[in-house]
């Protein structure tokens, strides 16, 4: 399928979803929106993880100011394309990367930080920015930011909209890692390989496990451990996973 904002690759497993506005610093419009949403909800069996990026110097601005109707009416515009493109993030059926090459601002930050895993180049910074035209942070940073670096945190981030550094956000637990800029690209490559090598059904699991633990006791969290282990013991990768290490060999997951 062709697409007019975005670049849509697959090598070896893995899709590269790449925000391609540069001109705009890959600011969010409506047809963006549902290109990320049409492509991460219709994603070939053959791929096993996406890395979600930009393209130019920057990953994401936030909202296209100058997209016709947005600001006409913003609860219509988060409830029909912002939340069908995250939870096209939230609830992808393979794991997801925010390759952060840039700055990451208002929506844009959010974008990325909605992913499994976020990895930034040293040089990118994460901007919480819409106290600067009087809103208030949305497509998910008031549920994602707060749990992630605690309450007082978010809410300086949120009241005074100033850059956090990619090192700073990996010190606060905002972000996974914050490489080099020279060695990003293959730095991300390496993580987005091992996903996509790697054992999905378990990657899910975590991924379901650790985000309802936030909203229930231990005992319905040892409950839900059990069925999901379960699951994953009954998988062909479990059983693939425990003749390689018996073999004293590298397992070959098939995700399934």
């Amino acid at each position: 399928m062709s697409y007019q904002t975005i670049q849509f690759d697959i090598h070896e497993g893995v899709a590269t979803l790449t925000l391609d506005r540069p001109a705009v610093m890959n600011a969010l419009n409506r047809a963006m929106r549902a290109e990320i949403t049409q492509a991460l909800t219709t994603l070939p069996a053959e791929v096993r993880a996406v890395v979600l990026t930009g393209a130019g110097r920057g990953f994401c601005s936030g909202q296209d100011l100058t997209d016709a109707g947005a600001a006409a009416d913003l609860e219509a515009v988060l409830r029909a394309e912002y939340e069908p493109m995250l939870a096209a993030i939230t609830t992808c059926p393979v794991p997801v990367i925010a390759a952060v090459n840039g700055v990451a601002a208002g929506a844009g930050a959010n974008l990325a930080l909605a992913t499994d895993v976020v990895i930034a180049t040293e040089s990118a910074s994460f901007i919480q920015a819409f106290t600067r035209i009087g809103l208030i942070p949305d497509a998910g940073g008031t549920w994602i930011v707060p749990r992630a670096v605690g309450l007082a945190r978010a809410m300086g981030m949120m009241l005074f909209a100033e850059p956090v550094t990619a090192r700073q956000a990996v010190d606060w637990g905002l972000i996974w890692q914050a490489l080099p800029d020279e060695e990003f690209a293959a730095g991300v490559a390496t993580r987005a390989q091992a996903l996509a090598q790697g054992p999905t059904g378990a990657f899910l699991a975590i991924r379901e496990a650790l985000a309802a633990s936030f909203s229930q006791d231990l005992p319905a969290q040892l409950d839900l451990e059990a069925r999901l282990q379960g699951e994953a013991g009954r998988s062909a990768d479990f059983a693939e996973g425990v003749a390689a290490f018996l073999q004293k060999r590298r397992p070959v997951f098939t995700g399934r």
